[in-house]
């Protein structure tokens, strides 16, 4: 039994909105729970309340908040703001864990590598105490096979309360959900075969296996209902600006163009086996689409000796050139570190600072800040890996997708850094697409997930997820890359 410190406080340092007090209301009591709060609505703020209410109604002895190694700065500033307490950050250092382990501390703070590297420290931990365990972006754990998500399902059983959140839970394939809830109730709700769930909710390349796959997924929530609990920005009462979205359309620079279709054409020469697409290149092809999509935004990522200036990048400026002499700030986005410094040094005349994977994390940190706080650093630019999650950035009302990824959950993640609680000006997202490039089968593709990820979350019913849903992906894939239909297997 840990021994109570005189004089400590559990109250809250601000009143949560009423959306976060049924939110709390509805998990203190359970043994395990989801919160699947759509991103920029205060979860971190419920979960710092949960552990608060946890520890003085002496339902456990601790709480570890487990996060991304790059948002622990960000939780520790949360816990300040919001709490009378101080986190105890653990990193991988043994020796720091054992004596951590061994202290009186109520509230811990760490990042998922910790988890894994020293899961055996933590399951002896485990038995020592009732802990309960807030696992923040849990979307990490998403892979069954990894190592990663292996660990912390290994150690579920030793937590005596276990909360989940995302805001994203399925929004890259629908069958990522799976293994976050497995470490919620070890296979009560969805199973313990993995294999047969990935088989039934696989995003289908044709309508005419769609209507499985539409019952399969619209099941999912009822499943899990019981202990998960979803807010949208429009069903929790709280009023925010407008969030405005547009596609924008930009035409190639001439060797731009030569270089993209030399890129398509070499792929089909690769892939192509007597006039079909084999399964097993799958590899390859997705290999060859992601360098289509590096040189639809930037062709020195793939050939150094391009020159030009990328069509995109006129685009961008003539974007980018009125907000800033209005007094906007604005982000930037794309997938890839190379461009980040690339685009960072062209934006150079706005006082830009990046964030990106191949920073140190304290260089990151100071490149937010600086963002936030130096009036002449007018743009961000940053890749959603290093910056998608857990960042309130509404100093900026402005986000442009120089490129983006396959992955839907970094899209939304990265657009609603600006759009979320505290954000008082509307918000303009702009997406920059290539015409007639690769570019047009990524919003096509992010599209079909976004509508999936929906029903699969209880945003829609399933009416009118048959209105919005498109299986086109082969046949507009075939157009983009100049194939027959027919020849064309899935691949995403």
């Amino acid at each position: 039994m840990i021994k109570e410190r005189k004089g400590i406080s559990y109250r809250s340092k601000h009143e949560a909105f009423p959306f976060q007090v049924d939110t709390l209301a509805f998990v203190k009591d359970l043994e395990y729970s989801a919160i699947f709060h759509e991103q920029g609505l205060g979860k971190t703020k419920i979960a710092i309340d949960l552990a608060l209410t946890w520890l003085a109604n002496k339902v456990v002895e601790s709480v570890i908040i487990i996060t991304k190694k790059g948002l622990i700065r960000n939780w520790e500033q949360e816990i300040a703001q919001h709490s009378y307490f101080k986190a105890k950050t653990l990193d991988q250092d043994p020796q720091t864990l054992f004596y951590a382990f061994n202290s009186p501390w109520r509230l811990y703070l760490t990042h998922y590598e910790a988890c894994k590297s020293c899961k055996g420290t933590f399951a002896l931990f485990l038995k020592t105490r009732r802990v309960a365990v807030i696992c923040d972006e849990s979307q990490k754990i998403k892979n069954p096979d990894s190592a990663l998500a292996k660990a912390m399902h290994s150690l579920s059983p030793g937590f005596c309360r276990r909360v989940i959140m995302t805001g994203t839970p399925i929004a890259n394939r629908p069958y990522d959900i799976w293994s976050q809830i497995w470490f919620l109730d070890h296979g009560n709700s969805l199973g313990n075969d993995f294999a047969k769930f990935q088989a039934e909710l696989d995003l289908p390349k044709e309508e005419a296996e769609g209507g499985m796959f539409e019952q399969a997924l619209g099941s999912v929530y009822n499943k899990i209902k019981a202990f998960t609990i979803r807010d949208t920005k429009s069903s929790c009462g709280i009023v925010l600006p407008n969030k405005e979205i547009e596609n924008v359309l930009v035409e190639f620079e001439p060797a731009q163009q030569q270089l993209y279709f030399k890129f398509r054409d070499e792929m089909l020469a690769e892939v192509l086996k007597d006039g079909n697409l084999r399964v097993d290149n799958a590899d390859a092809i997705l290999k060859r689409l992601l360098r289509l999509v590096q040189v639809a935004s930037n062709p020195t990522l793939v050939d150094e000796r391009y020159k030009g200036i990328p069509g995109k990048m006129t685009k961008l400026m003539d974007i980018l050139e009125p907000l800033i002499r209005a007094g906007s700030k604005a982000i930037v986005w794309t997938c890839f570190t190379e461009n980040a410094d690339w685009l960072a040094k062209e934006l150079k005349v706005f006082g830009s600072a990046k964030v990106h994977g191949k920073l140190a994390i304290e260089d990151r940190n100071a490149a937010i800040a600086r963002f936030k706080t130096d009036p002449e650093c007018k743009i961000l630019v940053a890749t959603p890996g290093a910056a998608k999650e857990g960042l309130t950035l509404t100093v900026a009302n402005y986000a442009i997708f120089y490129d983006r990824s396959f992955s839907l959950d970094d899209y939304l993640q990265s657009q609603d850094r600006i759009h979320r609680i505290s954000q008082n000006q509307t918000c303009y997202i702009y997406n920059l697409l290539l015409r007639d490039s690769i570019d047009e089968w990524v919003d096509e593709l992010l599209t079909a997930k976004q509508i999936a990820a929906q029903l699969g979350q209880g945003d829609i019913n399933p009416e009118q997820f048959r209105e919005k849903m498109s299986y086109d992906f082969s046949t507009m894939l075939a157009n983009v890359l100049n194939l027959n239909p027919e020849n064309l297997f899935q691949i995403i």
